[in-house]
């Protein structure tokens, strides 16, 4: 049977001796880290809305003793605990030193985004602390996209997105959205913390899952918190929780390193309006008389600049002088130049035309195509690692639920036991991410679940005809040598009939079977122009068909030109034979 291990007491000086005295001299810095500071101060939002100071790569830092910095982060407002140590202290010089420009960058970006941060975390009860757990996984940059997919300010990965209730699919990305994803990552903060009773366990969880942790805490003998547990855990997540107290001191105590505070250029106050009509952003921007970048900056999550209220409703954030101005003009925005805008070029779920219409976006989740491997098994397979996915967040908010044995940790120790379940799943996840992460350079994009039952029947609908394609060409290519074959090989009977696909018309299907389209009309006896039904069965003439066809046409007008000439010779003789007899009179 399973056992729960439950934490055994240990001396508190024990415990503190580890959290002070660890060190690590190969320690591994998160993504975050390395971003772009010279793309992220073309933000537009930077640009008008903060005034940051361009010498603070000039400044002197102000480095300060390991006495300053227990002190300054003992003085902090917090609930989680935040020890310090020389792996801390490194966080910390990395912040001040090399990154000062991207601290500056992510003060300005906070005036906006700390709020929605904080009333997602106090709608659910949570320490206000975890709002700089961002800072760490995006740099405050809600387009950012790690190696291996995660996307957003709070860093889901699609499986785990989906699994929270976030959209995504290829118009909108919910886990983009500073509302929405501050929201879900709130409650899954929330949930782990009740599995866990421990925030730094919690939080080291979040980045890695609570997998990793468990077997971790296994091989610590069931017990610990994430300094005991720090050498068991992947090299990525041991600088997890280092780097987040790092950001609550750098964002606290910026102004003694000689940072300067971001000051905002002009008020900001934002409200949101429901819109249930298809929109794209420059109809707004057009009518409103306002740049089109400033809507992508509040409303990230629209990822083609279209917002498809014909689907649902969706809630469109705007600063608020001009969210009147859009109420009034609603159906003038609809109607600008609504013939350009309604085109499609982004086809929504379950409207998949063709293989061509796949396109691949920044975010979204990678899948490895394994090697004799045809699209229908790879799109299988990712369906299934996705539904592995969302039931791992579903087990955690079952197990979060229960609320079991605070202070302990459920720990998979036997393969028999109950326990298994968490750990078994999240090391699904991993393994499949460590894998995803190592064949970058061979993966191909999927695209949402939704896709896939039209985008396979499509696919191999295309690859069929492809190869009748190209059989039929190679064959044409090499006809003298086929006059040397035996009489007996034949050619591949072509097509007798297809299946009309939404939106084809005959024109389509005689460039696909080179047919042309008044044969494809006279052998289906069409006659209103080009009109068909999908999933109708349209018949295709082959080249004896159209010989029959032809020389019954031919036979017939021989006969009919022989009749009329035959009535006009009969008409000339009688003719004649009246004139002889009236001369005779």
């Amino acid at each position: 049977m399973a056992a729960c291990l439950v934490a055994t007491p240990r001396s508190k000086q024990n415990i503190l001796s580890v959290k002070q005295n660890i060190n690590d001299n190969d320690i591994v810095f998160p993504e975050s880290f390395d971003t772009n500071t010279h793309q992220m101060m073309t933000n537009w939002y930077l640009q008008n809305y903060a005034v940051l100071d361009a010498d603070v790569e000039s400044r002197e830092p102000h480095v300060a003793s390991d006495e300053v910095y227990i002190k300054r982060l003992a003085a902090m407002p917090t609930v989680i605990e935040m020890p310090y140590n020389q792996i801390v202290r490194k966080y910390i010089e990395r912040y001040i030193t090399r990154n000062r420009t991207l601290v500056e960058e992510m003060l300005g970006m906070s005036l906006y985004y700390m709020p929605i941060f904080e009333q997602a975390l106090e709608k659910e009860g949570l320490p206000l602390e975890l709002k700089y757990l961002p800072v760490v996984e995006s740099a405050l940059d809600p387009n950012a996209v790690s190696r291996v997919g995660a996307a957003g300010l709070w860093q889901f990965m699609v499986g785990t997105g989906k699994g929270l209730g976030l959209e995504i699919n290829s118009l909108v990305d919910e886990r983009r959205d500073p509302y929405r994803s501050s929201e879900m990552a709130a409650r899954y903060l929330k949930n782990l913390y009740q599995i866990y009773n421990d925030w730094s366990l919690a939080i080291a969880a979040y980045n890695c899952g609570p997998g990793n942790v468990n077997k971790a805490l296994h091989r610590n003998g069931g017990t610990g918190d994430f300094w005991e547990i720090y050498n068991y855990l992947p090299r990525e997540t041991r600088g997890y929780v280092p780097a987040f107290i790092a950001a609550n001191y750098v964002m606290t105590y910026y102004k003694q390193h000689n940072i300067s505070p971001s000051l905002a250029r002009k008020p900001l106050i934002t409200d949101t309006v429901s819109v249930n009509r298809r929109i794209h952003f420059s109809q707004i921007a057009q009518v409103l008389n306002m740049p089109v970048e400033e809507i992508r900056v509040f409303n990230p999550q629209f990822r083609q600049d279209v917002i498809p209220g014909d689907n649902h409703p969706y809630m469109l954030v705007l600063p608020s002088q001009q969210v009147y101005s859009f109420i009034m003009s609603e159906d003038s925005i609809t109607n600008f130049r609504n013939d350009l805008y309604a085109q499609r070029k982004v086809v929504e779920p379950g409207q998949l035309a063709n293989a061509d219409d796949y396109y691949l976006y920044e975010g979204d989740d990678v899948q490895e195509v394994q090697a004799n491997e045809d699209e229908e098994a790879s799109a299988q397979r990712s369906e299934q690692q996705e539904r592995e996915q969302i039931a791992e967040v579903q087990q955690i908010e079952r197990e979060a639920a229960k609320s079991p044995y605070k202070g302990s940790y459920r720990v998979d120790v036997d393969d028999h036991g109950k326990d298994k379940v968490v750990a078994k799943s999240s090391a699904k996840r991993n393994e499949q991410t460590t894998r995803n992460a190592k064949s970058d350079s061979q993966q191909w994009k999927s695209r949402n679940a939704q896709y896939v039952e039209n985008a396979t029947s499509n696919l191999k609908r295309e690859s069929k005809e492809t190869t009748y394609k190209k059989s039929k060409s190679s064959k044409s290519t090499s006809k003298t040598s086929r006059k040397k074959t035996t009489a007996k090989e034949k050619k591949p009977a072509q097509p007798t009939e297809v299946t009309v696909q939404k939106g084809e018309s005959l024109t389509k299907i005689a460039e696909k079977t080179g047919v042309s389209v008044s044969d494809l009309k006279k052998a289906n006896n069409i006659d209103d122009g080009n009109k068909i039904k999908a999933g109708e069965k349209i018949k295709i003439p082959t080249k004896d068909d159209k010989t029959t066809t032809t020389k019954k046409s031919s036979k017939s007008t021989k006969s009919a030109t022989a009749t009329k000439s035959n009535k006009s010779t009969k008409k000339s003789k009688s003719t004649t034979t009246k004139k002889k007899k009236s001369r005779k009179k």
